[in-house]
């Protein structure tokens, strides 16, 4: 499959999809707390995405049950909302939500913690993975390579101590949620497709506390880390402009 370019107007309608998206996560990680399970979670960012007009991108896709993915400790990602999932201080949740409007799609993910005593070193990974999102996004440049993104990532997790998934890579984004080209958070600066103008990207890392490897469990869906390690997972998606980066789900 062909990577496709955007147009200026193609990217303005992309960013008011990723508008949408903050929105629901802002709204969600509003009500994260102990007590609140990840299905209250899933029905509010359902009635928001109504709300605010558009649709959700993840919901029956490849027969996926959910608007949201709510990954909870060492889920790393896919969690599927539940009724028996109740969230306790000192968890992590990581929230990952898409929509699409007028055609076009937004995807982006947030970790957010339960409860204000995080344990230092699970404050450190959130910080660390979120840091090493921007750490790739500075690399989307016109004429950079992927290889350039995934590196940026990887040095960065790498430094503090962590590990990059790579059994789950972002994404090229557009008329539909998951394009090409593949996203590695780890690779060697120069190699990989060169990034164009109009190209946009979901970019994502998966950091885990302890080693790389992911298993997915029955359900075909939840990736869990395969050490039992505690995994941060964020999200955003970005144009490649003759101007740099542009984020487009802030």
């Amino acid at each position: 499959m062909a990577i496709v370019c955007k147009s200026a107007a193609e990217i303005e309608r992309m960013r008011q999809s990723g508008r949408i998206v903050r929105q629901v996560l802002d709204h969600v990680r509003s009500l994260v707390k102990p007590g609140v399970t990840t299905m209250d979670l899933e029905r509010a960012a359902e009635k928001k995405i109504a709300e605010l007009g558009a649709k959700p991108a993840f919901k029956g896709y490849y027969d996926y049950p959910c608007v949201l993915c709510t990954s909870v400790n060492d889920e790393i990602v896919h969690g599927i909302p539940s009724d028996k999932r109740a969230l306790k201080a000192g968890d992590i949740v990581s929230i990952d939500c898409g929509v699409v409007l007028d055609g076009y799609y937004g995807d982006a993910a947030i970790t957010v913690p339960v409860g204000q005593d995080l344990k230092p070193e699970l404050q450190k990974l959130l910080k660390v993975t979120e840091e090493s999102l921007y750490r790739g996004i500075e690399q989307a440049l016109v004429g950079n390579s992927i290889g350039d993104v995934g590196a940026a990532v990887q040095a960065h997790v790498e430094a503090a101590g962590f590990s990059v998934v790579r059994d789950f890579v972002g994404h090229g984004i557009g008329t539909k949620l998951h394009e090409e080209p593949q996203i590695p958070n780890f690779g060697a600066r120069g190699h990989g497709a060169k990034l164009r103008e109009g190209m946009v990207l979901a970019i994502e890392p998966m950091v885990n506390y302890g080693k790389p490897d992911a298993r997915v469990l029955d359900d075909k869906w939840t990736a869990v880390t395969a050490d039992g390690s505690f995994s941060a997972h964020f999200e955003h998606c970005v144009a490649v402009t003759k101007d740099g980066p542009v984020i487009l789900t802030q």
